[in-house]
């Protein structure tokens, strides 16, 4: 299994310093991050061999995270350090401040 923490922190520091006014709770081993006038536009947890970032209002991205199509969400599992620190991780967070996201 490969160590998540690197990972879990460099998304954590991404998101928190990308999106100004953030809010964040923690449920069932979930963070969540939110806006007030935007709902909860951030999920992200750690599993054993990934972490998932999912991103509520993901559907309206200009180009969005791969996996999901429920509904409006789409996320994207990160494995490695390098795969968290890409180019599109950085545009889904900062689209995610700008959509609506989950209320």
């Amino acid at each position: 299994m490969p160590d998540l923490h690197p990972i879990v922190q460099w998304l954590d520091d991404l998101i928190r310093g990308t999106i100004p006014g953030l809010q964040y709770a923690i449920k069932w081993k979930k963070a969540y991050y939110g806006l007030p006038e935007r709902g909860w536009i951030i999920e992200m947890v750690a599993y054993d061999v990934s972490v998932n970032v999912v991103f509520f209002g993901g559907a309206e991205f200009g180009s969005p995270p791969p996996l999901g199509d429920a509904d409006r969400s789409r996320y994207v599992k990160v494995t490695t350090l390098e795969e968290a620190q890409r180019r599109e991780m950085h545009e889904w967070v900062a689209q995610a401040g700008r959509v609506p996201g989950w209320r």
